[in-house]
């Protein structure tokens, strides 16, 4: 008999995005019309949560942070910003008992908009690239919303008008 594997209620929210603030969004097999950024939990309690990005933008999207030709460590930004939430019912069972919680470690790639995205057909079904202000406004988690939203001030760009 094996002991159930539950997920770390540390994780990454990696906002994938090209220099004119286009946002790369992907939607969920589990959850038709879940649109959001790569998300990912730790592996073990002692990853590097750099690594846990990394990690996930290459599963989810296939882009290797670190290979010849593709965006290189230095692309990859951690925020240090954290999001306390509840963990959606729906993926509770996941968790271990009791875990209602998760705090989410905040990133952002920029990425060439040409980047080949190759999705895993296990977690999502398509993806789409979107001005900024659309991809906030196509996110289910507020959280995933808000980081898209603050794009600008994070990477000191002028703010661009939403849609009028």
């Amino acid at each position: 008999m094996t002991t159930p594997q539950f997920k770390i209620p540390q994780s990454v929210l990696v906002v994938i995005h090209t220099a004119a603030l286009e946002v790369l969004l992907i939607q969920r097999t589990d959850k038709a019309g879940f649109w959001q950024s790569v998300t990912g939990s730790k592996d073990a309690p002692d990853e590097a949560l750099a690594f846990t990005a990394e990690r996930e933008v290459a599963e989810e999207t296939g882009i290797l942070i670190s290979a010849t030709g593709a965006p290189s460590p230095a692309d990859l930004r951690d925020w240090q910003l954290e999001n306390v939430y509840d963990i959606y019912p729906v993926w509770r069972h996941r968790y271990a008992p009791g875990i209602t919680r998760n705090t989410e470690h905040v990133f952002s790639l920029q990425v060439p908009r040409d980047i080949v995205v190759t999705l895993s057909a296990r977690e999502h079904t398509s993806y789409q690239w979107l001005p900024y202000h659309q991809a906030a406004d196509l996110c289910f988690s507020p959280s995933n919303a808000e980081a898209i939203l603050q794009l600008p001030a994070r990477l000191r760009l002028p703010e661009s008008p939403g849609p009028t």
